[in-house]
């Protein structure tokens, strides 16, 4: 007598969702992998932060190079889109009540993927790829290096088409009602974006591939570089929309928050698909070969539409998450409603710091070194990195995180283990990374290189003499690359923990807290029944937007002023490198 078939779906008690098991598992196993990759991306970190940290100085020349080449890889491509993948899967099925487009081939892209990484970490870690994550030519690795990028661009664009199957098969088989989510369409937009970066990818990867087999006898230098970082850079413009939607998400689960206007959010998305990843622009602003028509179009009109919806999601976000709070009841003053938010719900934590660090340092720093002029005094500095590790790790990474906590529970059915740590985690990682990213930041403003392995030139014939104030940022930056691994550590552990040997949880009882439950879960953030009008009357002419969302307003004055502040800065110290006033 054989055993009954487990039913395909399943509903989950805390939002009454209908999840597919199969499309559950896809989730977990990418989720995993996404851990996996970031466990060795963080242990690459430390060793270099303490190699940049002229006065540990720790690895040697070759290796220095060679990690720094496996933590790009990591950080930036695996950990990150590994990640992406279960967020499709989650958005495209979870969140629809749908079941999957072949979950077959779902599994067999994911071991594309799985073996893409291993060739290209097999390859890194043996020496036979120290190209570095650019992997300029004439720099040359071996053949295997390039089709396991290759092999992992398939997979995940296989995950991708699978996804647009998915919201097909919802949409006919009308799994929900009304429009599409905003959750969703930020996937979407991130699927779309994945599509235009790896269309890319094969375009730079695949001639260079052949190139290292001997099959064509040359790349060109300039023609690999606009199409390589229309990959580099667009990839991480699908970590944008992705980290935007989980905003959304989260905010909704931990505080209540609204969408103050669907078309608003839902056209700023659009923005991303149209102009995002012309930002891709501001890597070549000081190559010669292409002209300054072509570079002021797409780090200025074109890139400012990119700026314009990220501003829009950086108000739409914390507004309604004021509004949500507002709604509830907790209406004193300008920040009565921040103050008594959930800080201690590592989700919520998540969420507000992914928000502040990538709004006002990944931001400000992003357009004001995308300006063509100011650029020249940035490129090739510690500024760039500073820039993107607060964009990249301290807001995509950190949402990343924040989701996690809920995912936890939700697909995977286990409490969140080491719970006292979980809720300080966020706090310390973001700390640790706004250390970095400030230390690599004035760093590079004094002119201190960016991949260069030993600043001070001791076995050149030559030296640069630096200001003693560079010192004090590298160690700035050495601390809190430290505090920041070990934050990355901290979360790898509490997953690990988590979901190999933590405690099942099938069942959340509404208004009773249960130790390893985000508090979104068991006291979800409900309206009054009466919300609709309280919704109403806050949007009433007399009122606007500025009676609703007061404290909002206020914190966007702030990032203008900061905004104006630094790029008048930017301009000023420019002025004293070209000899001006």
């Amino acid at each position: 007598m054989t055993a009954p078939a487990l039913h395909p779906f399943r509903t989950c008690p805390a939002t009454g969702h209908r999840i597919d098991r199969q499309a559950e598992r896809l989730v977990r196993v990418n989720a995993v992998a996404a851990v996996v990759a970031l466990l060795v991306g963080a242990i690459a970190a430390l060793l270099l932060v303490l190699t940049r940290w002229q006065a540990v100085h720790l690895l040697p020349a070759v290796w220095y190079y060679r990690i720094l080449g496996v933590h790009g890889m990591n950080m930036l491509i695996f950990f990150i889109i590994f990640f992406e993948m279960a967020v499709l899967w989650f958005a495209g099925t979870v969140l629809l009540d749908s079941r999957p487009a072949a979950p077959r081939y779902g599994w067999f892209n994911f071991a594309l993927m799985v073996s893409g990484a291993l060739l290209v970490e097999s390859m890194q870690w043996s020496g036979r790829a120290d190209v570095l994550f650019t992997s300029y030519p004439p720099l040359k690795a071996h053949p295997l290096f390039y089709l396991g990028v290759i092999l992992f661009a398939v997979g995940a664009l296989g995950v991708v088409g699978q996804f647009f199957a998915t919201l097909v098969i919802a949409k006919r088989e009308k799994t929900y009602a009304g429009s599409m989510p905003l959750v969703v369409y930020g996937a979407m937009t991130a699927a779309i974006i994945a599509v235009i970066t790896l269309v890319h990818g094969a375009a730079v990867y695949i001639p260079t591939f052949l190139w290292s087999l001997g099959l064509i006898p040359a790349v060109d230098p300039e023609v690999y570089r606009l199409l390589w970082w229309a990959l580099g850079h667009s990839s991480q413009q699908i970590n944008v929309a992705a980290m935007v939607a989980i905003w959304y998400m989260l905010g909704a689960l931990t505080v209540g928050a609204v969408v103050l206007n669907e078309k608003v959010s839902r056209s700023a998305f659009v923005l991303y698909i149209l102009f995002i990843s012309m930002a891709s622009a501001h890597h070549l602003l000081v190559d010669p070969g292409f002209g300054p028509a072509w570079k002021i179009v797409n780090t200025s009109y074109f890139m400012y539409m990119a700026v314009l919806a990220s501003m829009v999601h950086g108000f739409t976000v914390p507004a309604g998450m004021e509004l949500g709070m507002r709604l509830r009841g907790y209406t004193d003053g300008l920040f009565g409603w921040l103050r008594r938010a959930p800080w201690g719900d590592p989700g919520f934590s998540a969420l507000v710091l992914s928000v502040v660090v990538f709004g006002f340092f990944g931001g400000i720093t992003g357009v004001t070194i995308g300006t063509e002029q100011i650029n020249i005094t940035v490129h090739n500095t510690l500024r760039v990195p500073g820039h993107f590790h607060a964009t990249v790790v301290s807001g995509t990474a950190m949402s990343f995180m924040g989701a996690t906590y809920y995912l936890l529970p939700l697909v995977f059915q286990r409490k969140v283990a080491f719970w006292k740590l979980a809720k300080v985690q966020p706090y310390l990682f973001s700390l640790g990374m706004l250390m970095v990213e400030m230390g690599m930041t004035f760093a590079g403003s004094f002119g201190v290189p960016r991949r260069h392995w030993d600043i001070s030139f001791s076995q050149a014939p030559f030296d640069v003499a630096f200001s003693p104030a560079v010192d004090l940022f590298l160690a700035v930056m050495g601390i809190g690359g430290i505090l920041a691994v070990t934050g990355a550590l901290s979360f790898i552990a509490i997953a690990v923990k988590s979901v190999f040997f933590g405690e099942t949880v099938t069942e959340f009882t509404r208004g009773v807290a249960m130790e390893g439950v985000p508090q979104g879960l068991t006291h979800p953030p409900v309206h009054p029944k009466n919300a609709d009008e309280l919704n109403e009357a806050m949007h009433a002419p007399a009122r606007g937007i500025a009676g609703a969302t007061p404290g909002t307003l206020v914190l966007v004055a702030v990032f203008l002023v900061a905004f104006m502040l630094y790029y008048f800065t930017n301009w000023k110290l420019l002025t004293f490198l070209w000899k001006i006033g």
